[in-house]
């Protein structure tokens, strides 16, 4: 379907002219006048407006600035036969995307709009990605209503607009990576990239080139220059995980990045400046791999200027529940079935399993359930013997004095409270629809 274009000139002969010459790639529409083209916009909506500047009545700048009111906004290419300078630089400032003189060369007219479409395409998409990215990483990303899924997302809203260095402590699978990305993007950075290295995952001689990026000749192998992640995250944030894994020449590398924002590539004595912020996280004791002598101290104290530890699942039980209903709906979603349901003997099996691989494990198993299920209805049958060996359970007097459901009900009612009564707004706190909330409280009879 061909995109929809506005012409909008006093002159006839200009308006027949240019319909003539882009009739075939766009669905055209003329007005004499801006009032003509007030009323064509409040109708259709517009991928492209050509307008003169100067017509009868009101002037082309204020065809510019209905434009900008539009919900969908259109690219807006200004048409002049008596501009200069600083009429086009009044016609950009006023939000136009392009400005040509009269008389309109059609070879450059056409040109200038395909190179005006495609970039607005680049910005919408990048807008969209970036209100993903919002979604996705906004707090209700952290599923839960426990006290300490509260304190962390508390800690996170403090920290995030400033400048400061982040040290995420946590053991594997609590969700560091998710904690970074929610500082990024609620900081003044969130529009410039996160850039994420796994150091753990390189050796030490790959690993620095893969930071700081590496010139021409600098090793065996190195073809041609490369930028590193530093460079990458320019203006944004980079976060390095595993940190406690880096090399002691690294170390000193990144020392001196965190003292003078500066760094120099692999193969170069040329300093390079950069704007980044430092993220970084670490599952092992990095105060005990100083006393070993594995960790410098001075980097320690640079690195850990706010401290943020994620609480491991076992701490946080009663948010199990509401994890394993969020997962099992997005992964059900993504696949294109029905939400299963669990019975309440498993559930509380689940509950008192000990999962040692906290947030991730318990994600994989959602996933596995819904993908591998064999009816609607998932079971004792369904899961693996791990669950149900001794080692793997919690012993907890207290937890065993209280059902899941009550703990269920405990939890819903905690979120409901917590948004003062507004059930969308518990629903959202815990990670699941309205319709669940109420469903669940039909069940509970409330």
């Amino acid at each position: 379907m061909p995109k929809s274009l506005l012409i909008v000139d006093d002159e006839a002969s200009t308006r027949e002219g240019l319909q003539s010459a882009l009739g075939e790639k766009f669905d055209v529409y003329l007005a004499a006048n801006a009032d003509e083209a007030f009323s064509l916009m409040d109708q259709i909506e517009f991928e492209v407006i050509l307008t003169d500047l100067r017509m009868a009545g009101k002037s082309g700048l204020k065809v510019i600035d209905k434009s900008l009111k539009l919900k969908q906004k259109p690219v807006v290419i200004m048409m002049t036969a008596y501009g200069n300078n600083e009429t086009a630089v009044d016609a950009m400032r006023r939000g136009a995307t392009d400005f040509l003189q009269k008389p309109v060369n059609l070879e450059k007219l056409e040109l200038t709009i395909e190179k005006a479409l495609k970039m607005r395409s680049l910005e919408q998409e990048n807008e969209t990605l970036h209100q993903r990215l919002d979604e996705k990483f906004s707090f209700e990303s952290f599923v839960g209503n426990s006290q300490p899924i509260k304190h962390l997302i508390e800690q996170i809203k403090l920290v995030a607009p400033s400048k400061a260095t982040v040290l995420l402590e946590g053991d594997t699978g609590t969700g560091k990576e998710l904690a970074a990305q929610a500082i990024h993007q609620n900081s003044d950075r969130a529009r410039q990239n996160f850039v994420a290295v796994h150091c753990a995952a390189l050796p030490a001689n790959l690993l620095e080139s893969e930071l700081f990026g590496h010139e021409k000749g600098a090793f065996t192998g190195a073809g041609e220059r490369r930028i590193g992640r530093f460079e990458s995250a320019d203006g944004g944030t980079l976060f390095l995980d595993e940190i406690g894994e880096i090399d002691a020449s690294i170390q000193v590398k990144l020392l001196r990045f965190l003292e003078t924002k500066s760094f120099e590539r692999v193969g170069s004595n040329e300093p390079i400046n950069v704007n980044v912020r430092l993220v970084t996280a670490t599952n092992k004791d990095l105060q005990k791999l100083v006393r070993e002598g594995k960790f410098r101290e001075d980097l320690y104290y640079r690195l850990n200027v706010v401290k943020i530890t994620l609480p491991p699942l076992k701490d946080r039980k009663e948010d199990i529940p509401l994890l394993i209903e969020f997962f099992l709906k997005k992964f059900a979603q993504e696949n294109g079935f029905t939400v299963p349901s669990i019975t309440s003997d498993t559930k509380e099996i689940l509950y008192n399993y000990y999962w040692s691989g906290n947030v991730r494990e318990l994600r994989n198993f959602c996933e596995r359930m819904v993908v591998l299920r064999r009816g609607q209805i998932i079971g004792k049958t369904d899961l693996e013997p791990k669950f149900f060996a001794p080692e793997h359970k919690v012993d907890s007097a207290a937890n065993s004095a209280v059902s899941l459901d009550e703990r269920e009900k405990q939890a819903y009612a905690a979120a409901i409270a917590q948004a003062k009564g507004n059930k969308s707004k518990a629903a959202e706190l815990m990670g699941i629809s309205r319709r669940t909330l109420h469903r669940k409280l039909k069940e509970w009879g409330e």
